[in-house]
C-alpha cells in the first residue's frame, strides 16, 4: 500500500519503519518541511515529503501530530481526496501541552474535534499504545497473550484496512465502535496504554464511564505533565 505520514515523532517514525520493513510504499511529512527528514527517511526507507504531498500520497494518510497542531494544517490539506483515501489519527488531547481545547472540555471526542478541523471522516488508531511497545511488541497473529489495539470509526470500509493493517503491524484488532465511541480510547481511560490482549481490551472499553472523562483526562495529564515540561526546557 502507499502510507502518507503527517508528523515524524516517535509514533510516526516506528509506523514509518515497520510499514517499509513490510513492504509498503511510506511517504513522511513533517512541519519543518522535507529537508529536515532527510536523514531520517533515508534511515527509514521512507521519502520525505511535505504534508500536502504526504496526504495525497495514496491510500492511507496518517495524522500524527500534537493535538495543538491540528489546527495549524494547511486548511485545502484533504479538499478533492478520493473518499475510499482512509485518514487515521493517533493523536491525544492533554491540556498541559495543547492548551484548552474548549470543544473537547464541553464533551467533543479528541478525535472528533480532529475530524471537524481537517473536514474529512478520520479513524481513531494506534493514539493508545505507547512507542516502545508499538516497537517491541509485535508478535504472529494467534501468539497468546497478544497485544490487541482498538479502531474507532464510522466507516467500515475504512476501519477494516486500519485493522488489517494492525494486524501486519503484530497486534489484533478490535473494533471499538463509532468515532463517537472513541473516547472510550482517550488518555486515562482503562484502555489507554495498557498492552491488553482482545478480551481484557474488550472488557477495559466496556468499563469506560462518560461520567469520568475529566477525571480520565486529568489524570493521564497530571501523569505526562512532567514529560512536556521537560521537552518544553529543551
Amino acid at each position: 500500500m502507499k502510507i502518507g505520514i503527517i508528523g515524524a515523532g516517535s509514533i510516526g517514525a516506528t509506523l514509518a519503519r515497520k510499514w517499509v520493513k513490510l513492504g509498503h510504499e511510506v511517504s513522511l511529512a513533517n512541519s519543518r518541511g522535507p529537508d529536515t527528514l532527510r536523514e531520517l527517511a533515508a534511515e527509514i526507507g521512507a521519502t520525505p515529503v511535505t504534508a500536502v504531498q504526504a496526504a495525497r500520497s495514496g491510500e492511507i494518510v496518517v495524522v500524527t501530530i500534537p493535538q495543538r497542531a491540528v489546527a495549524d494544517l494547511p486548511k485545502d490539506l484533504f479538499i478533492g481526496l478520493p473518499t475510499d483515501v482512509v485518514v487515521i489519527d493517533t493523536g491525544n488531547y492533554y491540556p498541559t501541552r495543547d492548551g484548552v481545547i474548549s470543544a473537547i472540555e464541553e464533551g467533543l471526542p479528541d478525535s472528533s474535534w480532529v475530524s471537524e478541523h481537517l473536514g474529512r471522516p478520520v479513524i481513531k488508531a494506534f493514539n493508545n499504545i505507547g512507542v516502545q511497545s508499538l516497537a517491541e511488541k509485535s508478535t504472529p497473529k494467534g501468539t497468546p497473550g497478544r497485544v490487541a489495539l482498538s479502531v474507532a470509526g464510522a466507516s467500515p470500509d475504512a476501519k477494516a484496512k486500519a485493522m488489517r493493517l494492525i494486524d501486519e503491524l503484530g497486534f489484533d484488532p478490535v473494533d471499538a465502535g463509532g468515532i463517537e465511541d472513541s473516547w472510550r480510547q482517550q488518555p486515562g481511560t482503562p484502555a489507554y496504554c495498557r498492552d491488553l490482549d482482545v478480551p481484557h481490551l474488550k472488557d477495559a472499553l466496556a468499563a469506560a464511564d462518560r461520567s469520568r472523562i475529566p477525571e480520565y483526562r486529568k489524570a493521564a495529564d497530571d501523569a505526562a505533565k512532567p514529560f512536556f515540561e521537560a521537552q518544553n526546557r529543551r
